[in-house]
């Protein structure tokens, strides 16, 4: 261990935020990174405990994920090779649970730190910062391409390009394959790409991850539906990783639903993303507009977030949950995250713009009201258990209520050919980047180990 007792003597410090009256003028990266030896300094906190709970990847306690990290990256180890300044080291330390650490060191809500063993009595280790700055090196001394496989080497064909997809793709290349990847899209990346904000996953991050794929001898198919060539594509592969995303959302079924301005929150994610990368005006704006957001997790923040940036009057969340302590006995839940109040980014951001965190606790979603002209003019709410309805205004609603599966279509095109393996959201349900990930990375290994046992 690098610097025994140093959690003891140094505390807890996180990345920096750009102020909110500034990083709402942009789409830009709303971190700011710590200096190199202030984040070494950072890794030094960690224990090496003898039982690393932060790198578990198991379900304790009943909870419906897992605790610690889902990639189980070798965590204790990498921090003590950061603090020590062997960084190469660090890199490859990483890659070997991890292939793309540059996406959860930034998307990852981080249920390593929850489960860490200092943050029973005191702030837990910075896993997630740690792990940024390890992957923001590699990057910076660049990373060589994969090995071109063998011209008859077998072909896997995978279907969608976010984490799962993305993550199989390169896995299954790094083994020796030939790889294509199906994209419906126009850009690679899936979620990664239009279901995640700019100012939280900046896209040149994507980009520059799939263009060393295709230097990497990954083929990727943009702007192709995929259920269309289904048995073609099946015919000459040797393996299909349907990798298409947990992508039917949620609906609020109550009167009104129908009207225009409401929008399903990837849509209105997806849209903005589109219109900053191809530099016009977005087509679904909160510009002027006043912006309720019915749901409380990590896509309602982000919607919260991209309306602040597109110069919405107001914003308002309305979430049926209500509101957790500020405060909570970390014996009761560790190693499971502590179920305390905290704010996202977009939160913090319309706090300090308005004056108040815009979420409205127990309160339920009962209709929406029509300007006259077919368009949502205000939120019917109702406090929850029981209250009389009320109006928010709202000319702009994103419904971020999560999502029930993947596309049916997609499934049932592949259902009927063999070798077909899913992956990731479509296979589990919306879940975390890192558990998608580490989920086609056990497809992988069942894809080679089966296809071995052919030969």
């Amino acid at each position: 261990m690098g610097r025994s007792g140093a959690f003891l003597q140094v505390g807890r410090k996180e990345h920096g935020m750009r102020p909110a009256v500034e990083a709402i003028g942009d789409f830009d990266d709303f971190t700011v990174d710590l200096l190199s030896e202030e984040q070494r300094e950072q890794a030094s906190r960690c224990m090496n405990c003898g039982v690393p709970f932060c790198q578990s990847g198991l379900a304790f306690n009943g909870a419906r994920r897992a605790t610690g990290c889902p990639l189980h990256n070798l965590i204790p180890e990498t921090n003590d090779l950061l603090y020590c300044g062997r960084l190469s080291d660090a890199v490859k330390r990483l890659n070997l649970t991890n292939p793309f650490p540059e996406f959860t060191g930034r998307v990852c809500p981080a249920p390593c730190e929850a489960a860490c063993n200092l943050g029973l009595n005191d702030a837990s280790v910075t896993i997630h910062d740690n792990e940024r700055a390890i992957s923001d090196f590699q990057w910076s001394l660049g990373i060589d391409p994969l090995p071109k496989c063998a011209s008859d080497a077998p072909l896997a064909s995978v279907i969608g390009s976010g984490p799962a997809g993305l993550t199989a793709a390169w896995e299954l290349a790094r083994r020796g394959w030939r790889v294509r990847v199906y994209e419906k899209d126009d850009r690679p990346g899936g979620l990664l790409m239009y279901g995640i904000p700019n100012m939280k996953l900046p896209k040149w991050v994507v980009e520059r991850r799939c263009q060393l794929m295709e230097e990497s001898g990954i083929e990727f198919f943009l702007n192709t539906d995929a259920v269309s060539i289904a048995d073609d594509i099946c015919a000459e592969s040797d393996a299909v990783v349907i990798a298409c995303g947990s992508r039917m959302p949620r609906r609020v079924d109550v009167p009104g639903a129908g009207l225009s301005g409401i929008h399903f929150a990837v849509e209105y994610l997806s849209e903005a993303t589109h219109a900053l990368l191809d530099e016009r005006e977005a087509s679904i704006t909160a510009k002027g507009k006043n912006v309720a957001v019915i749901g409380g997790g990590d896509t309602g923040v982000d919607c919260v977030a991209t309306a602040l940036r597109q110069g919405a009057a107001s914003v308002r969340q309305i979430i049926r949950a209500k509101r957790s302590p500020d405060s909570a006995d970390s014996w009761d839940a560790w190693p499971n995250a502590r179920d305390v109040y905290t704010q996202g980014y977009g939160q913090r951001e319309a706090m300090a713009l308005f004056g108040e965190d815009p979420r409205l606790w127990l309160t339920d979603t009962v209709g929406f009201a029509d300007n006259g002209e077919g368009s949502v003019s205000a939120v019917l709410a109702r406090p929850i258990p029981d209250g009389d309805p009320y109006e928010i205004p709202a000319e702009l609603v994103l419904i971020a209520k999560g999502f029930i599966g993947a596309e049916q279509k997609v499934l049932e095109a592949f259902a009927a050919n063999k070798n077909v393996y899913v992956a990731g959201d479509a296979r589990m349900g919306s879940t975390l980047v890192a558990t998608a990930m580490a989920d086609a990375l056990q497809v992988v290994d069942r894809i080679v180990a089966e296809a071995d046992k052919r030969k």
